[in-house]
């Protein structure tokens, strides 16, 4: 109970919801990177910090598939958030937990919110599958920018029938050193 009142005490006060999700997702997820950063609900963590991509662990079912997504809704910046949402992550028909066994759709790219926008808010959804699903979107690598704005999880989860996310955690970053060498990589 008292990890239910966090998550809806933090998403309602960063505004998580309703800018990326509708209704609060029942449980959280527990997200930590290798240098041994974890998530926790709007903690602010560097983009040096997430610049490789985290481990993700919930109470998954067996023969059971996940879609999981990390969004930023405020992109460029939280006040003008133009290409909302723009995504960072996207895997899909993730058996049981085995992320690395799910289908990669659009390849992990950390942090790199712009100079002087302030935190941006980087946002871990996931959702239950109906099953095994055939997604039609586009395939994205790390050194692609191309089709990660404008993107939105609700929309995402309506075109394939996913429902309402089940668990979440998000983190807020603003820019350091580090946000240049991704701007780089973006450009292939």
């Amino acid at each position: 109970m008292a990890q239910e009142n966090k998550l809806d005490k933090m998403f309602k006060k960063h505004k998580v919801l309703p800018d990326v999700v509708q209704q609060l997702p029942g449980q959280s997820l527990q997200i930590n990177y290798s240098g041994g950063q974890n998530v926790d609900y709007g903690n602010v963590l560097t983009p040096t910090q997430v610049k490789s991509p985290p481990k993700v662990v919930w109470d998954a079912e067996a023969d059971t598939f996940y879609t999981l997504i990390m969004t930023d809704p405020d992109a460029p910046s939280r006040a003008e958030p133009k290409f909302r949402e723009w995504h960072h992550w996207l895997v899909t028909n993730i058996p049981g937990s085995a992320i690395d066994q799910g289908d990669v759709l659009t390849e992990y790219v950390g942090s790199a919110p712009p100079k002087n926008t302030g935190l941006h808010r980087y946002v871990f959804l996931l959702y239950k599958q109906p099953g095994k699903v055939q997604f039609n979107e586009p395939n994205i690598s790390k050194t692609s920018g191309s089709n990660r704005g404008k993107f939105s999880a609700k929309k995402f989860s309506a075109k394939y029938k996913l429902g309402d996310p089940i668990a979440a955690n998000f983190y807020q970053a603003e820019y350091d050193d580090y946000v240049p060498t991704v701007y780089k990589q973006l450009k292939g």
